[in-house]
């Protein structure tokens, strides 16, 4: 039986949710015979963790499902017998990288990545707690149905079995490692209130998330297609293509990963960095590593508290380190397409080594270019005024340690993807 971990990080009130992923899983067990572990790990406050405790004890029993639900204290005592049991040095650092005090996009899918080595799962496919399933002839459109044919097995399978494919016919022995879809919705970072104010001001913001050099029509066109994921229509029926799957088409609320992939190689373990968990679909894709792209996306929504007076500033903080944290993952990215079929060993899996290599690379990158991004950050923020000029004012105080934070994320990823299959290791035992 094909065991895999649906996984659900949460920070916040997400019931509906939780009942939903649920439902998921059910039809993973039903339709696939998968014995499905529902990986639930709860960042959330106190009472917010018992309501979902009380969810999650009325969910209905199920063959083939399991249901995990892992508060922050049972996680860091598992992650601290598994990092003591890999015998790693500086263990207390490793904890941290692995649930740090902040939040981490990329950390706390390492854990799920963790734990589902633990469990013995096969494949891990994550979901966001502010994110719904869409609705198609009554029946709830679970991306799962698309994952959980292929991941693992030889591409050529797919294709023999009549998966559309435009993947190149060197490529077809190498294991379908990803699939993936994107969202509907509102926009993936909540950045819509930027555009309504000024149009010009959301561009030269947005704009700052590309490489420095390139030219300005290019960057129009990314600043166009960014955080929009799959546009607004629904589902209307099912598409699907066997190929080396662009990044910029899938969302990491709606990803499942082989675990030849995430158990090679994490994710960047930066605290308030918008988009730190997007690496592995840029290594996949780099690596000619094939993968299913389909069309039932899920449905994007925002929580309130990221406009309120404190979850504003905080928000907005995560956005300007995403923007910072691209001069170094540009490079990187660059140097992994450069590498190609160099990532890869004799049996089609990911190198670490190579990867860790480009991280470290990185890291003596010249500043210049992430000292430009706060300036042009400054302006474009004192323009729309209010309260995004105030927090400008709070940007500039933080400069210099804004821009060394943003270095040093990339070493603590290098350091963590060096020390990461002695983890696996350690989390299988």
């Amino acid at each position: 039986m094909n065991r895999v971990c649906l996984a659900l990080p949460t920070n916040r009130s997400c019931s509906p949710t939780l009942t939903a992923v649920h439902a998921e899983a059910v039809y993973a067990a039903r339709h696939f015979g998968a014995d499905v572990q529902l990986l639930v790990l709860d960042s959330a406050d106190e009472r917010t963790r018992a309501g979902h405790a009380r969810t999650v004890a009325a969910l209905p029993p199920e063959p083939g499902v399991t249901v995990h639900h892992l508060d922050e204290e049972r996680q860091r005592a598992w992650l601290r017998r598994t990092i003591t049991r890999a015998g790693l040095p500086d263990p207390d650092r490793l904890l941290r990288l692995m649930l740090p005090s902040a939040v981490s996009y990329g950390a706390c899918t390492n854990r799920a990545f963790l734990l589902a080595a633990a469990l013995g799962c096969h494949s891990v496919h994550r979901r966001d707690s502010d994110s719904a399933y869409q609705v198609h002839a009554g029946e709830p459109v679970f991306p799962v149905h698309h994952e959980l044919p292929w991941l693992g097995r030889p591409a050529a399978d797919a294709s023999a079995a009549g998966t559309a494919t435009d993947l190149a016919p060197a490529l077809a022995h190498r294991p379908v490692s990803l699939a993936g879809a994107s969202f509907i919705g509102e926009l993936s970072v909540d950045i819509a209130e930027i555009r309504r104010l000024d149009e010009t001001v959301y561009h030269d913001v947005v704009g700052l998330w590309a490489p420095g050099d390139w030219p300005e029509e290019r960057t129009r066109a990314l600043v166009e297609e960014s955080f929009t994921g799959a546009g607004t229509a629904p589902f209307t029926g099912d598409r699907s293509t066997l190929t080396v799957v662009d990044p910029m088409r899938v969302d990491m609320c709606n990803v499942a990963f082989d675990r030849s992939v995430y158990e090679r190689v994490p994710l960047p373990p930066a605290t308030d960095t918008i988009g730190s968990d997007y690496f592995l679909l840029h290594l996949v894709h780099d690596a000619r590593l094939p993968g299913i792209l389909h069309n039932r996306h899920i449905a994007n929504f925002h929580t309130p508290e990221r406009r309120t007076d404190t979850g504003f500033p905080a928000y907005q903080r995560r956005f300007v380190k995403f923007l910072l944290s691209m001069l170094y993952f540009h490079h990187v990215y660059d140097r992994m397409a450069a590498e190609g079929d160099r990532l890869l060993d004799a049996g089609s899996r990911v190198r670490p080594e190579a990867v860790t290599a480009l991280l470290r690379e990185s890291t003596g990158l010249d500043r210049a270019e992430n000292l430009w991004r706060l300036d042009r950050v400054d302006t474009a923020y004192r323009k729309l005024g209010g309260r995004y000029a105030a927090f400008a004012d709070r940007l500039a105080a933080e400069r210099g340690r804004l821009l060394d934070t943003a270095e040093s994320d990339i070493a603590a990823f290098a350091d963590l993807t060096e020390a990461w299959p002695a983890l696996v290791e350690a989390a299988r035992a």
